[in-house]
């Protein structure tokens, strides 16, 4: 994603329903971890980013003991992958919250790129899913 100078802010998101979400947001040389848990809504993560694009980065996965009642269904890491392609991670989430046994709803979670003020662009979005 590429922000206009002092006026971008946008990012990534996985979200269940407006109450319940997930999302990695960049604006003025930082970008940022952000959740969204019922009432709570809190900045988890935070750090400084250089001038220029940024590739912005959600990475989910089954937690490692699958048999341990306490984890959710998976995990989401998420953070910024730098031009030489090395992924810094800046939050790993419990997937729980985003599902529809803890939230409600029927529909799911779906991701996508958001602008939430002033100009950002895109250059692209690329969904992969590893076995």
């Amino acid at each position: 994603m590429r922000f206009d100078p002092g006026e971008g802010r946008g990012g990534l998101a996985v979200r269940l329903d407006e109450r319940h979400h997930y999302a990695i947001e960049a604006a003025r040389g930082t970008v940022g971890v952000l959740a969204r848990i019922g009432p709570l809504r809190t900045l988890v993560a935070s750090r400084p980013i250089p001038a220029g694009p940024v590739v912005l980065r959600i990475d989910v996965a089954a937690p490692a003991d699958l048999d341990d009642p306490r984890d959710g269904p998976d995990r989401l890491t998420i953070g910024v992958e730098w031009s030489d392609g090395i992924f810094a991670a800046l939050a790993t989430l419990d997937g729980r919250y985003l599902s529809t046994e803890v939230a409600g709803g029927f529909t799911g979670r779906v991701i996508g790129l958001y602008a939430a003020q002033g100009t950002v662009h895109a250059d692209w979005f690329e969904y992969e899913r590893l076995s």
